[in-house]
């Protein structure tokens, strides 16, 4: 069976739909609410996995038929996930923990299609400059770290405070391309570099 499924990224995160776009995956924006917040002794991986296979969920309900695509990124270090800040002043102590060191970003991404799901997360080292307080404030003053996990985004302003990344640069955008890719083919689609994603 030939044919392109509908494909519905269950996020309104612009730099998701930029790298559905960079790889010629065609797709609708359907933003999907699902419980964030972290449950108690609940692991890192296990959190972002579960946010983002809830957001898949939410939206296959309506429309089984289509792929829909959710993800969920979360910065941690020394253990503990830091989310979005919840203001400048977050932000400003977010990148003070970061500064000259290494954090691990985790990507989860989940995929639903025809009443199954799939996921995965993939994970990241990252390491963070050293940042003086200037630097901390300049780059705050932006705006661009306060709708971020971990007060950065490092396809923007931010990609000149990373010093390495070692692992899938497209996860901490946060949307890992190989991973999607996988996953959906798991299902017996194919990913065509020209038509996107097609049946088989």
């Amino acid at each position: 069976m030939n044919g392109h499924p509908r494909v519905i990224l269950a996020s309104a995160s612009p730099r998701r739909r930029e790298l559905l776009t960079l790889v010629g995956i065609v797709h609708e924006v359907r933003p999907a609410n699902a419980d964030e917040m972290r449950h108690a002794n609940e692991a890192p991986m296990a959190y972002a996995e579960r946010v983002a296979a809830d957001k898949a969920r939410a939206i296959a309900i309506t429309d089984p038929e289509a792929v829909v695509i959710a993800a969920d990124t979360i910065v941690v270090v020394d253990g503990d996930v830091l989310g979005k800040p919840a203001g400048v002043a977050e932000a400003r102590v977010m990148l003070r923990r970061l500064s000259g060191r290494m954090h691990i970003v985790h990507t989860a991404i989940a995929v639903s299609y025809r009443g199954q799901l799939v996921s995965a997360v993939e994970s990241v080292d990252v390491t963070m400059r050293s940042l003086s307080d200037h630097e901390i404030d300049a780059y705050v003053a932006t705006g661009e770290p306060l709708d971020k996990a971990g007060a950065y985004g490092i396809q923007g302003f931010g990609a000149t405070i990373v010093e390495q990344v070692h692992g899938d640069y497209f996860s901490v955008m946060g949307l890992g391309l190989r991973r999607l890719v996988a996953l959906i083919e798991s299902f017996g689609l194919r990913y065509d570099f020209r038509d996107g994603i097609v049946a088989r």
